[in-house]
């Protein structure tokens, strides 16, 4: 069976649309959605890297911002309206969810939603369609991925979150930390390296997928304890008891978190897809 025919029965099994939550104001950056790289607003190079995606039928923005609406209109894209007062990206996916429900775009409960980070525009369509096939797991509420770590300091630096799984690929844990923490070979956090480690540590790549009904309860759940503790929504689903199946991707993203990373951006950019 070819690779194209086996994505056209996945697309088919199982519906899927990514949706990006943008919004406007940033603390370290504001109206960073907008800014330009290679000419192009941030949000458009994220936008159409998702339109690449074999398995994503459609495409949103989830945006509090009017420019940043009539932006992507702008470019021919398609943009949702939402509230500027969501605490979480999550949040304000699962307003548009409900906003799609009332038009005729109709979402079934087991259809996928997948939630891009509307400042990754180094996303590669093939990460998106890879957390879409995690989801033929019936088993899996979520799905997300990681990849190898291997520079040393990110183990350390709390901004890098790191992820351990189970031998099936479900996740046991998220963490700031360094997880696992090698305790025969670590002896000292200022001294630890991942080169020659008997073991592989993982960081988390913050893309999910996730069921509708899923993604509807959950933005209806309270903040949980370790959620609050590690500052880290995805601690809130396996809290309330969620399977969320984590994959492997050899590839990386490079986040706009600051004015000072768009020079580093626009480098990557200028030599990828």
């Amino acid at each position: 069976m070819s690779h194209e025919l086996i994505y056209v029965i996945i697309k088919q099994a199982m519906p899927s649309i990514v949706i990006i939550p943008s919004r406007y104001a940033s603390t370290r950056f504001p109206g960073k959605p907008l800014c330009l790289l290679l000419g192009k607003p941030m949000i458009q190079h994220v936008y159409e890297r998702a339109k690449k995606a074999c398995l994503a039928q459609e495409v949103f923005v989830a945006t509090d911002s009017k420019l940043i609406y009539d932006s992507v209109k702008g470019f021919g894209g398609k943009a949702i309206m939402t509230s500027e007062s969501h605490r979480s990206g999550t949040d304000r996916l699962a307003e548009a969810v409900e906003k799609l429900q009332t038009t005729d775009y109709k979402l079934q409960a087991t259809d996928i939603i997948v939630n891009v980070q509307g400042d990754e525009p180094m996303i590669h369509p093939q990460m998106i369609d890879d957390v879409i096939s995690l989801m033929g797991d019936e088993r899996a509420s979520i799905g997300t991925l990681s990849k190898k770590i291997e520079e040393t300091d990110e183990i350390i630096n709390p901004n890098v979150v790191k992820v351990v799984s189970d031998s099936e690929g479900f996740a046991l844990y998220f963490s700031r930390s360094p997880i696992p923490y090698h305790r025969n070979e670590w002896k000292d956090l200022k001294h630890l390296t991942v080169h020659g480690s008997r073991f592989t540590v993982f960081k988390h790549i913050g893309i999910y997928a996730y069921r509708k009904d899923v993604l509807l309860i959950l933005s209806k759940l309270p903040a949980t304890k370790l959620e609050e503790i590690e500052r880290l929504e995805q601690l809130r689903a396996l809290e309330s008891g969620l399977k969320i199946k984590v994959k492997e991707t050899l590839f990386n993203t490079i986040g706009v978190d600051t004015p000072a990373d768009i020079e580093r951006v626009e480098k990557c950019l200028s030599t990828s897809l």
